[in-house]
């Protein structure tokens, strides 16, 4: 068999270990040569591939390529873009063919959450279609750990992490200035439709009433007056309240409280800040001081606090892409296997696309508090692991030494895409 091109790109919000998955997927497939030619990174997601934007990731070094695993952001930019139907939008899907043709690509590798699942399903498909042989591998990634099938995505355990040691800080902060100052903190995080990274904050607290005292998840309906008398009982019983909503909480109506009414490329609501919305409210129904805060891109960047545990996950799972890609399965996505919690084991397993693409995992009922303001003992066993371990970067004059990759351009070969 004649070594053959591969393609790897990123898309969706960027994570601090999705670099990890691309330096897991470029040194795997460069240990065969005999099976890979080049390896292109798709410049900007999927765009790339479209614009016939491609680069050249073997004119980096193997350091760069190592130091990949310590640098947060998408190396070679990310997109939100969603590729239509078939039916209605065959001349994209040609256009990619063109692509790959031109470039003799016959290796796919997306690395996303659930869109971006759709986009590798969909290429999976277009090779049988179009009469090109392709084989099309999704890599699990999104801090949201919505993805159905793997017990954990990469880049969540970072996010968790990144929360929990936040609102703890924040909280002995706010609980050494309560008696004169601020008394209730309220920390944003994202989630749209999955509390994990909400649920992740109540880590923060080792025995029960420690803060954060309240967990403001998308899946429990918002009640204000429960919200308010949580509150105020507790600032009477601990003098002051930690607060942590997630992006997505929503009303009786089921509207977000936070909704902007604009749109992302992916027709999901544009939200426009939900902790203003809360501190606002406890103003008005209680009249405490309070601040708030949104970790916002923050949270998913802070490559310095990454856990161990999520670059093990995102490195193994890029190696794992490649391997499945040799054996010539196609349309499938390497996962996490949970074999047990204490002590925390692991392995890579395998699931089909189309299990996996447009499907939404939230966080279980069992796994929120009767009240519904926390976590319970079986979703603590679930996140404990998921934040352990640090994984430092290297740091040069006190600060995270980062690597910048020269992302040089392959020669184009197709007239420009109009």
């Amino acid at each position: 068999m004649m070594p053959r091109n591969a393609f790897y790109a990123q898309s969706g919000g960027v994570t601090a270990v999705i670099n990890a998955t691309a330096a897991g997927v470029i040194e795997t497939a460069r240990r065969h040569p005999d099976r890979f030619g080049k390896i292109f990174a798709g410049r900007n997601g999927i765009l790339g591939a479209l614009a016939e934007d491609l680069i050249d990731t073997d004119q980096e070094s193997d350091e760069a390529i190592e130091a990949l695993k310590f640098t947060p952001a998408g190396a070679f930019g990310s997109c939100r873009y969603k590729l239509g139907e078939l039916e209605e939008n065959r001349a994209e899907y040609e256009r990619l063919i063109e692509v790959f043709r031109a470039h003799d690509i016959g290796y796919f590798f997306y690395n996303g959450g659930g869109d971006s699942s759709d986009t590798a399903l969909k290429v999976s498909r277009i090779g049988e279609i179009l009469d090109y042989p392709m084989i099309a591998i999704g890599i699990p990634k999104t801090v949201d750990n919505d993805l159905p099938i793997t017990d954990s995505c990469p880049g969540f355990g970072s996010v968790a992490k990144y929360v929990a040691v936040s609102i703890l800080e924040a909280s002995f902060d706010v609980a050494s200035m309560a008696s004169t100052s601020t008394k209730v903190f309220i920390l944003e995080v994202m989630g749209r439709h999955a509390g994990w990274i909400a649920a992740a904050g109540a880590l923060a607290a080792k025995r029960q009433g420690d803060p954060p005292q309240v967990i403001l998840f998308p899946e429990i309906e918002f009640d204000e007056e429960a919200f308010i008398d949580k509150v105020r009982l507790t600032v009477k019983n601990d003098g002051f309240c930690s607060v942590v909503v997630s992006e997505g909480v929503r009303d009786a109506r089921g509207r977000f409280l936070s909704e902007s009414g604009l749109k992302d490329a992916f027709g999901h609501s544009q939200l426009g800040g939900v902790a203003p919305v809360i501190a606002n409210l406890v103003t008005d129904r209680l009249g405490y001081k309070n601040h708030w805060a949104v970790a916002d891109y923050l949270q998913r960047s802070a490559r310095h606090i990454a856990s161990q545990t999520d670059l093990d996950h995102a490195v193994a799972l890029g190696r794992a892409a490649v391997n499945i890609a040799l054996s010539g399965r196609n349309g499938v996505m390497p996962v996490i296997k949970r074999i047990g919690d204490d002590p925390y084991r692991w392995e890579v397993g395998e699931a089909a696309l189309t299990d996996v693409a447009n499907i939404e995992k939230t966080v279980p009922r069992e796994y929120i508090s009767e009240d519904g303001f926390g976590i319970t003992e079986g979703c603590r066993r679930y996140l404990s692991p998921l934040i352990e371990g640090e994984a430092y970067p290297p740091y040069r004059n006190g600060l995270p030494d980062y690597v910048r990759l020269r992302n040089i351009q392959v020669p184009k070969k197709l007239e420009t895409l109009s």
